[in-house]
């Protein structure tokens, strides 16, 4: 099994591909002409704006499911794996995937709610409608929703559930299989609910824990302030190859910070897309735009704290992943400053710690003794758990683009019993295992959207325009998409038709 996942990673996961959705990035950003400098105030402001109905939901929780599946695994034990494969100047090729993604989380929020349906209850949408709405080719899209549901409900949830089987055991010694099955009674307890209840439980538990997090790291910084300069020259010069003991592996820093930089954040991904057509608002950008924000959030202010912690303490070590084998794989090892062991103990110790979210938890534990391993554990807790919640979400958005009627109502009860399995499978499961799947499921999914949102970004970007010249005069923008000549948008026109009547 492990050597057919690595396979095809390294098939989805090529240099050509890292290099590729950098460069997309990029280009987005262009065409947007930078719209995540631009309209960072407008980013804020509509995120507290939207309201919700009997339909849709708040921009703010729609923005909460979507960061509550950005906001995971990849924040806490992705960042320490970036660092630990990549060095130091991992962390500065995820900002860079984060900012030039930021564009990216745009076009394909604003392509899903440009492209939304109302289904009975509430409305759905993301990128397998997109893709046969405005591509016209429904084989397409019917390979994504099947990518997704592959991914959201067998390959994924183990991630997830794994780095909290793992943090849970390291802090306070409770079984893996224990920690299992606790997960698997409260993400039960809320999928019930649908979209609704995801969306409730998301909007308090991913900002109040987002907060603790970082404060968390701000107390880590103050007591390390000293060594801020220093880290921030570690990061910049170990990114482009100039500190020498990490020069050898600048392609690991790029590869291992774009990969876990695109797990953690989604941009590309399409996942962020599908709360983000629940969203209810008067004009598809809007929450395009809040979608953006949502990347900044994860990338820029978690993740960064993570490395901030990991690095200021020096509690990590790093590999070089190309040497022989047989041959000691460690380029760099850490202060680990454990009390009463000697240098030659502190190395074998460093070499004993698996690169992951042990890392962030010897690293607070390391300045604040007794608390650091319990409280990254229950950190990874809310993170990852909010994470599965979403991708439920996920996966019952595409089953209702596949089925219809009483089919429907069957295969998402299978849903929700397949996911449960998987999230108490991946606790028993071993972490490399976990985790070479979830790249599995993540690059398929990126790579049928990215090749789709490339095809048909035009209308997201004609949505931008309007919605700058409506701001520009003075209004409260609303989207009319037979006045832009966009296609195929037949829920706006009936929404619009309903606002007329009332």
């Amino acid at each position: 099994m492990e050597a057919i996942v690595g396979k095809l990673n390294d098939i989805l996961w090529g240099p050509w591909f890292i290099y590729g959705i950098l460069l997309i990035g990029l280009f987005f950003s262009i065409i947007t002409r930078f719209l995540q400098v631009r309209h960072i105030k407008d980013m804020f402001v509509l995120m507290f704006k939207g309201e919700k109905s009997d339909k849709g939901i708040s921009s703010f929780q729609a923005m909460s499911i979507a960061l509550s599946g950005r906001v995971g695994t990849g924040n806490i034990a992705g960042t320490a794996t970036a660092i630990g494969m990549g060095g130091p100047g991992a962390v500065f090729w995820m900002w860079a995937i984060a900012f030039i993604g930021a564009a990216t989380a745009y076009v394909e929020s604003t392509l899903a709610q440009i492209y939304k349906e109302e289904k009975e209850t509430e409305y759905r949408g993301g990128p397998a409608f997109y893709i046969e709405k405005g591509m016209g080719q429904k084989w397409f899209a019917i390979i994504f929703a099947i990518a997704a549901l592959i991914a959201m409900l067998i390959l994924m949830p183990g991630v997830q559930s794994n780095a909290i089987a793992g943090a849970v055991e390291n802090a306070f010694g409770i079984e893996t299989w224990i920690t299992g099955l606790i997960i698997v009674v409260l993400l039960g307890a809320i999928i019930i609910g649908g979209v609704k209840s995801i969306a409730n439980a998301a909007q308090v538990i991913v900002p109040f824990m987002a907060l603790a997090y970082i404060i968390m790291a701000i107390i880590i910084i103050a007591m390390n302030i000293s060594e801020v300069p220093t880290v921030f020259a570690l990061i910049f010069s170990s990114a482009f190859g100039a500190q020498e003991v990490f020069g050898g592996i600048i392609g690991s820093a790029i590869a291992w910070g774009v990969k876990r930089g695109i797990y953690s954040n989604e941009a590309g991904q399409g996942t962020g897309a599908h709360p983000a057509a629940a969203a209810e608002v008067s004009h598809p950008a809007k929450q395009g735009i809040v979608q953006a924000a949502s990347v900044y959030i994860d990338t820029l202010l978690i993740c960064s704290a993570t490395a901030f912690m990991i690095l200021f303490t020096g509690m990590y070590n790093v590999q070089d992943e190309k040497v022989a084998e047989g041959t000691d794989p460690y380029i760099h090892i850490g202060e680990f400053n454990q009390n009463g062991l000697s240098g030659e103990e502190q190395m074998t110790f460093a070499k004993s710690i698996k690169e992951g979210a042990a890392y962030t938890q010897y690293a607070v534990e390391s300045s604040l003794p007794g608390f650091g391993a319990p409280f990254v554990a229950i950190a990874l807790f809310f993170f990852a758990f909010t994470t599965i919640m979403a991708y439920y979400y996920i996966a019952e958005t595409n089953v209702a683009y596949l089925f219809k009627g009483q089919t429907e109502k069957i295969f998402i009860w299978l849903a929700k019993i397949a996911i449960l399995i998987a999230a108490f499978y991946g606790t028993v499961r071993t972490s490399d295992l976990a985790w070479a799947m979830g790249d599995v499921g993540l690059g398929l999914m990126v790579w049928v959207n990215v090749i789709a949102i490339l095809i048909i970004m035009k209308p997201a970007i004609v949505a931008l325009k309007d919605y700058e010249k409506q701001k520009k005069e003075g209004k409260d923008p609303v989207f009319d998409p037979r006045k832009l000549g966009i296609k195929g948008a037949d829920f706006w026109i009936d929404y619009n038709e309903k606002r007329k009547n009332k």
